[in-house]
């Protein structure tokens, strides 16, 4: 993930403590449940095949192979082309299965229409990704970096166009929109229509680390670097907060996890699946990795 990135010789010089949960966050009683998505932004890394994949597995077979080792996947190529017969291709993969596919929103949405004039879009977006059936989780709607406040009302516009029991969250980026009067808006307009807020954990764009829950469903994109020893603790952090949110009723979470390079992306994921599993009984499958 490029927003927010630091050079690894700058991570040092940084402190990543989670804030406290956002004052706007919705109030509700503990959760007897709460289920843990965990997975990454692609399955098609050549790498994973012998640490993640057996050997041999062939491109082709790359989805079934991460189908049966992770619980969700961030659908990113949906934002760069919405494809029918591959939406298709990817429903028959995961039929029978509880495993999530967690689509982007079309960039012809969120950056090339910028919210603007977008119905049929929107529509038909929902119609292709609702072809996953029940393999479809949440999706997500990433608004440029230079979209800011001043295009509020099209943000309430395009909420009216997203019927309230379709999963979205949406990731915002400009700075703007984490100014106190802007966020409190924003994250009413989200309350009232059922959806939720991306939280966005990276190095440099601390403010997109919100904490605010405007559903009982989680979204978070986590940014790793280098496996260095403060992606652990933030790991760490995050499971004791996640503990602390199922207290406070959450009842899903998606978990993405992200690093520059992907042959590492396995390995926190195989991390935080074994503390999540550990501290909070999560019971998330186990991920294999050898050496």
């Amino acid at each position: 993930m490029k927003f927010g990135h630091v050079e690894q010789e700058a991570i040092n010089d940084l402190t990543f403590t989670l804030p406290e949960d956002h004052k706007n966050s919705i109030a509700s009683t503990a959760s007897s449940e709460m289920e843990v998505l965990v997975g990454c932004g692609k399955w098609g890394i050549p790498a994973w095949v012998g640490p993640l994949y057996p050997k041999g597995t062939k491109q082709k077979d790359f989805l079934n192979a991460y189908i049966e080792r992770f619980g969700s996947i961030e659908l990113n190529g949906t934002f760069y082309r919405l494809s029918r017969s591959s939406i298709e291709k990817w429903s028959e993969a995961a039929q029978g299965t509880s495993f999530k596919f967690c689509p982007k929103w079309s960039q012809r949405v969120s950056h090339f229409k910028r919210l603007s004039e977008v119905e049929e879009n929107t529509q038909y977006f929902m119609d292709s990704v609702n072809a996953l059936g029940d393999n479809l989780g949440a999706t997500f709607l990433t608004l440029p970096p230079n979209f800011g406040p001043k295009h509020m009302q099209r943000v309430h516009d395009f909420l009216d166009l997203v019927p309230t029991e379709f999963p979205l969250h949406i990731e915002l980026r400009h700075k703007d929109w984490f100014e106190v009067e802007t966020f409190d808006e924003v994250t009413a307009a989200l309350k009232e229509k059922g959806h939720g807020l991306v939280i966005t954990d990276v190095a440099l764009r601390r403010d997109a680390l919100h904490m605010c829950r405007t559903t009982k469903e989680v979204f978070v994109r986590f940014n790793g670097y280098g496996l260095h020893p403060t992606d652990f603790q933030r790991l760490d952090d995050w499971v004791d907060r996640l503990g602390q949110w199922k207290s406070n009723g959450v009842e899903k979470v998606y978990f993405f996890m992200h690093q520059q390079d992907e042959s590492n992306t396995i390995r926190l994921c195989q991390y935080f699946i074994e503390a999540a599993n550990e501290k909070l009984q999560a019971g998330i499958k186990p991920l294999e990795i050898t050496d």
